[in-house]
């Protein structure tokens, strides 16, 4: 009798184990790009009848892709995974943990909201180990080690996140065909930068196009230029404290990184349509200047995602490419890049919560979603050829080759503020208002709602 069970044990199990290598987007073993022999290791770790959890953001595709990530898991463990992700996630999160019903992990968009649980007692700190692992998998790892530190119940900082799928925003968008015929290279350097911006006016051409119009949102792209010039005047250290306002909005500091902005928006010369445009042009119709003959302008930064307002049939790399948005040479500042990112955290503390939160740190968890699209990891231990197309592999060289990782400053900020004043302070500003009176006047904001 015990033989026959055994027998038919093992065969459920190689059903189950075929069940899942079924769902596998990549077979196991086939392609060498893939680091497989992370996926092996796995399968010493036994989470047979064991359940998880994980609620976040993602719907849709990207529901699709986490799944495909997810089934390697399963496959590997045993462990039985449900995503239950999707939008309202943010006020679905806060309910299900006020009611004592949280998921296992939570996948959150934004470190304020992971601060908050921290604070409230509502997240299991990770391994002390996980924040060395960090530093040393992670380009830049210190800032993610930052980034995901919060305060417990008790006041004492722990790492309480690992950042899992991240995008890029500092990005400068370009036709190389125009390059080409004008004679331009990609600068490497801030210096560089302002050079060609005045090198395209000296030729009778406009550099930019910038556009902060967004409905009721209109301003927030002016938000993201700023916060780059945060990090290239500034130290990380002086970044972190202005989204703090330990360092005040109206400090010299910021001030000047705004009227960094400003030497590009506010010259006429220098932006399509001229400055007065720059507030009332949407942001989604900003970049279509890139590609009118002549051309209307030759630079726009924006972040990853601004293809999709690109005329249809723009084939990136070809018929549009962009480059880093460059630091300045004679600060030593080093490759600072600005962003955003997803956050893991434990809701609900388990064995196989903690199985999933190290099975992030293993490469295939993250080249199987590289090798299909929309992903982007700062982890040195991948293999940057299983991304997808040439693009997804160029932005991730960008995050490799970054000192410092900071998330978007203003989604950091009380929403007064990040998604209030700062934007309608930056239209005033690009409209002709003095910086440092803007930036008093957002400051007067932020103490007043202390």
């Amino acid at each position: 009798m015990k033989t026959n069970y055994l027998m038919g044990a093992a065969a459920f199990a190689l059903l189950a184990g075929a069940a899942h290598a079924q769902d596998l987007k990549f077979a196991p073993g086939e392609d060498a790009k893939f680091h497989w022999d992370s996926f092996e290791a796995l399968k010493s770790t036994d989470l047979k009848g064991q359940k998880l959890t994980i609620d976040g953001p993602w719907g849709g595709v990207d529901k699709e892709l986490f799944e495909s990530v997810v089934a390697y898991f399963e496959a590997a463990t045993g462990a039985d995974v449900e995503y239950t992700g999707g939008d309202g996630f943010e006020q679905r999160v806060m309910i299900d943990v006020e009611a004592g019903s949280p998921p296992g992990i939570a996948v959150i968009p934004q470190p304020g909201l992971a601060a908050d649980l921290a604070k409230r007692g509502k997240l299991a700190p990770l391994p002390a180990e996980t924040a060395d692992w960090v530093k040393e998998n992670y380009a830049a790892g210190q800032s993610w080690v930052d980034l995901a530190t919060f305060a417990g119940p008790d006041g004492n900082k722990a790492l309480y996140g690992l950042f899992y799928k991240v995008d890029v925003k500092s990005l400068v968008w370009y036709v190389p065909e125009n390059f080409e015929d004008a004679g331009y290279k990609v600068p490497t350097s801030m210096e560089e930068l302002k050079a060609l911006t005045e090198q395209i006016v000296a030729d009778g051409g406009t550099p930019w196009c910038i556009g902060l119009g967004s409905g009721p949102a209109t301003g927030w792209p002016a938000t993201d230029w700023v916060e780059d010039m945060m990090l290239r005047n500034n130290t990380p250290a002086d970044y972190d404290a202005w989204v703090s306002n330990d360092l005040k909005f109206d400090d010299p500091k910021v001030v000047s990184a705004i009227e960094d902005f400003g030497w590009f928006a506010r010259n006429d010369k220098f932006v399509a349509g001229g400055a007065g445009a720059v507030g009332s042009t949407d942001f989604r119709d900003s970049p279509k200047g890139l590609f009118a003959s002549p051309p209307a302008c030759y630079m726009h930064r924006q972040a990853s995602f601004i293809p999709s307002f690109f005329p249809e049939g723009t084939v990136v790399g070809q018929d549009a490419d962009f480059f880093y948005f460059p630091a300045y040479a004679d600060k030593d500042l080093g490759k600072p890049v600005l962003g955003a990112g997803t956050l893991f955290v434990v809701t609900q503390d388990s064995p196989v919560a903690q199985a999933f939160m190290k099975f992030l740190e293993t490469p295939i968890a993250h080249e199987i979603w590289m090798a299909q699209s929309g992903f982007l990891t700062p982890m040195k231990g991948v293999n940057p050829e299983t991304y997808a197309d040439p693009t997804l592999k160029k932005m991730g060289g960008i995050l490799l080759g970054a000192d410092t990782f900071r998330f978007d400053g203003s989604d950091l900020m009380p929403g007064a503020i990040g998604a209030g004043v700062f934007w309608t302070g930056m239209v005033d500003y690009t409209a002709g208002k003095d910086a440092a009176a803007v930036a008093a006047d957002i400051q007067k904001t932020w103490d007043s709602i202390k």
